[in-house]
């Protein structure tokens, strides 16, 4: 049986930038969306392969204001025999006095539980979903709001910290993304809370679709120029 589109992407991603080696011990994000679902059901096929000499386990985060694991999804992952952990966190009492409850908040709490988890468990690296269009929108925004020239890399080697930060859906568009959940049928969960402010991720989003007009190929060039940087023509 073939592999699906996504999941050759993910491969070429893992071969170039050596995410997933001999021994090491991966703990993936599990937020119930699209995104990290397909990320984890391309570790568990890769699982199944001859030779591979890793193991990962998937992790959710939980909050008083995030939906717990859709039950047809905790059930996917059984069939695909995933190793699932909950962690609770409480949120809403960590946000600053004088400070508002948003997205940023919220997720950047939710990803500090998944590092410490996985530094407190030995974790050799941490596998979080974002893809091609996430690491673009990162980029915009940090050119038009910080005038700095960068965005979240497929792999971060921590200076502090014996943790290595993936990200396996790096070469791989929204759109693809979301026709394999359809093909797959992929129950997946969106937050509803009525804290979301997220207005630059989508103003971000917005100037990307205006930058590319949706074409695939223009993201990968964009993506790919970030490798292929001509200093002696910069200021």
């Amino acid at each position: 049986m073939p592999q699906p589109l996504l999941f050759r992407m993910i491969d070429k991603a893992v071969y170039d930038y050596h995410l997933i080696e001999k021994g090491d011990k991966i703990l993936v994000g599990a937020s119930g969306g699209k995104d990290s679902t397909a990320l984890i059901q391309y570790f568990a096929r890769r699982k199944l392969r001859p030779q591979e000499d890793f193991t990962y386990t998937a992790l959710h985060v939980q909050s008083e204001i995030t939906p717990p694991l859709n039950t047809e999804l905790q059930q996917l992952f059984e069939q695909w025999k995933v190793p699932v952990e909950t962690l609770d966190v409480d949120v809403l009492h960590r946000v600053k006095p004088g400070h508002k409850m948003n997205c940023w908040w919220c997720s950047t709490q939710r990803r500090t539980e998944l590092l410490r988890y996985a530094l407190n468990n030995g974790y050799t690296k941490l596998a979080l979903g974002h893809h091609l269009d996430d690491i673009l929108e990162t980029l915009l925004m940090n050119m038009m709001n910080k005038a700095e020239l960068a965005t979240m890399p497929p792999r971060l080697q921590y200076e502090k910290y014996p943790l290595v930060i993936i990200r396996p859906l790096c070469y791989a568009p929204v759109d693809i993304i979301k026709e394999h959940g359809k093909q797959e049928g992929y129950i997946t969960t969106t937050c509803t809370c009525t804290y979301q402010d997220n207005s630059g991720r989508k103003e971000a989003r917005s100037r990307l679709e205006a930058l590319t007009g949706g074409d695939n190929d223009k993201k990968e060039k964009l993506f790919r120029s970030l490798r292929n940087i001509k200093k002696e023509y910069l200021p």
